[in-house]
């Protein structure tokens, strides 16, 4: 009867479920990455939640038990503890925007990655369109030095970068957080490796119909490129927005001049201790326009990375 039953699901095209010990093995090393990633994220929310006490002996569950606590520092203040009783999730959240100009550190944020970003693709894509479609003597040794480049850490350079900055006295402006940044070697190869895919006929037509070859770049490779430069557009600015290094050194006194990452230090305390509910609060509001915009372009950033030969 069993056999009957076997042979009627094949005859009907019902799946076959298989057992595979190398995909079952896959998966499970999958997911233990996924969590591994994943458990600072559930850590920074779920502290943001809490209050001091319950972040310390890492109790409450993820929320917290959202019951009301003195705030020591409306206490210093002079007011009425029944005044300076507050929720952890309120408390956490309003501190993170009181006590540092949290506003002003994303705007700059937004300024420094929008500028950094328009910049690297006005570079990249005729660089990108030289390498890939224009033949001339020693192209296969420029690209083997983008290459290289590659290989060359930020924090290689940052010391000449600093000195060169701070002698021409752009140190503490928006041009010392945005210039060293301006050309992404990056940004080059990624693009390169797309154009290698655009048939040369489009660009054969396009000569004919009389354009020149900057005309080319921004009226047909450029609208071609869309989901390559989203991919590139998620790498640059994650990288930036999340940079913490190069604005820890260039930016020494300025506050407004400060970046989201550099925003975490309003709540590094000396004597009273770290304040880690209004920090994690801090991190979760940075945090996540990124995770927002990746999972809007999410589709176009695999489909970019795709296309461009990467994987």
């Amino acid at each position: 009867m069993s056999d009957t039953t076997l042979s009627s699901s094949t005859a009907v095209g019902l799946p076959a479920f298989r057992f595979s010990a190398a995909e079952t093995l896959k998966h499970v090393v999958l997911i233990f990455g996924s969590l591994i990633v994943l458990l600072p994220f559930y850590v920074m929310v779920s502290y943001s939640f809490k209050s001091p006490a319950e972040i310390m002996q890492n109790i409450g569950g993820f929320f917290g038990a959202q019951e009301a606590f003195r705030d020591d520092y409306c206490i210093k203040l002079g007011k009425d503890v029944a005044d300076c009783m507050v929720t952890p999730v309120i408390y956490n959240y309003t501190t993170a925007f009181e006590k540092a100009p949290l506003i002003r550190y994303l705007l700059n944020g937004v300024i420094v990655t929008a500028s950094i970003f328009i910049i690297q693709v006005l570079v990249a894509l005729p660089c990108a369109y030289a390498l890939a479609k224009l033949r001339f003597w020693g192209r296969d040794a420029v690209f083997g030095l983008v290459l290289f480049s590659l290989l060359i850490p930020v924090h290689a350079i940052a010391l000449p970068l600093y000195i060169m900055l701070a002698k021409v006295g752009l140190t503490n402006t928006y041009a010392a957080l945005i210039i060293p940044w301006t050309i992404s070697v990056f940004g080059i190869f990624l693009m390169r490796q797309f154009f290698m895919t655009v048939p040369d006929d489009l660009i054969d037509a396009a000569r004919m119909d009389g354009m020149n070859e900057f005309s080319i770049i921004w009226n047909v490779m450029l609208p071609t490129a869309i989901p390559a430069l989203l991919a590139f557009a998620i790498f640059s600015v994650v990288a930036h927005w999340n940079d913490y290094f190069w604005p820890r050194i260039v930016i020494t006194g300025d506050r407004s001049l400060f970046t989201p990452p550099l925003g975490l230090r309003e709540f590094k305390g000396d004597a009273d201790g770290d304040n880690f509910g209004p920090m994690m609060a801090t991190a979760t509001i940075i945090v996540a326009p990124l995770i927002v915009a990746f999972l809007i372009a999410q589709r176009r950033f695999i489909e970019g990375i795709t296309l461009s030969g990467m994987k």
